[in-house]
């Protein structure tokens, strides 16, 4: 039987809660994360990076609205497990329109989302995180917020002022009602413990040169493991060398690992 929204937020919930770090592998469309699912994952992320790239729009909150939510509803229909999606900074300056651009994602299918402070104030990201979390639970949905503050990620503050810089923040959009924190760019083993235990909600990672292992990263506090981009950009360059190969040579480069076959793609989606 197919979990409704409210059942795979409650289990989207309770990943978070587990004895294990939760590892997202971002996905861009139904086939990577169909694909994702199938290879065990327990929940699928989006990445605004490869959902944009996907439509031919820079990533940086350029993507139309109407494409996230179609995407968002493709990915939904052919996955069984929790989705979350990366509504970057929610599409608008103005909490209430990027609220309702949040309830058009849970409504086609997300039980969680990635919200980002950019280069907004911290108090123009908690007005949308409560009024997100407002829009979703009038559709009976208990969504997963995870507040992105980019203090790292932009280098808004160096070091140590990083740090207190993103745990100032984190504390504020804890009090805005969200439900985890996600600091791109801290690599650190000190400062992530120190992120974990000052914030006291789920902290997540980015996956980055340098990052510990995920077994240090769980002793650590981190809870949540995300691949970002980095999938999406791994597939783009094996075509664009492929794609290469066979302009030039009129041939496919064979792989060096097992290749997904039109039989397995086809046999994810029922055919």
């Amino acid at each position: 039987m197919t979990q409704s929204n409210a059942e795979r937020a409650r289990t989207f919930r309770r990943l978070h809660a587990g004895p294990e770090l939760l590892i997202l592998a971002n996905a861009w469309d139904a086939a990577s994360a169909r694909l994702i699912e199938s290879l065990g994952a327990k929940a699928i992320a989006t990445t605004s990076a490869g959902v944009a790239w996907s439509h031919g729009y820079p990533d940086g909150s350029t993507l139309p609205i109407e494409l996230l939510v179609a995407t968002v509803t493709d990915i939904a229909r052919v996955i069984a497990v929790p989705l979350t999606a990366d509504v970057e900074d929610g599409y608008s300056d103005d909490p209430v329109e990027a609220a309702e651009n949040v309830a058009r994602v849970v409504a086609a299918g997300a039980v969680g989302i990635n919200i980002e402070d950019g280069t907004g104030t911290p108090d123009l990201l908690c007005a949308k995180i409560e009024q997100a979390k407002r829009a979703a639970a009038s559709l009976g949905v208990d969504l997963f917020v995870n507040a992105r503050t980019d203090v790292y990620l932009r280098r808004l503050a160096e070091g140590e002022a990083a740090l207190r810089e993103s745990i100032a923040r984190a504390h504020h959009y804890r009090a805005a009602g969200c439900d985890g924190v996600f600091v791109p760019g801290v690599i650190e083993p000190k400062h992530i413990r120190a992120l974990a235990e000052a914030v006291e909600l789920p902290l997540n990672v980015l996956a980055w040169p340098g990052l510990p292992g995920a077994a240090e990263l769980r002793t650590l506090g981190a809870r949540r493991l995300s691949a970002g981009a980095a999938i999406a950009t791994a597939a783009w360059s094996r075509t664009r060398a492929a794609a290469t190969a066979f302009l030039a040579e009129r041939q496919i480069p064979t792989p060096s690992e097992p290749a997904v076959t039109s039989r397995d793609l086809n046999g994810m989606f029922g055919g």
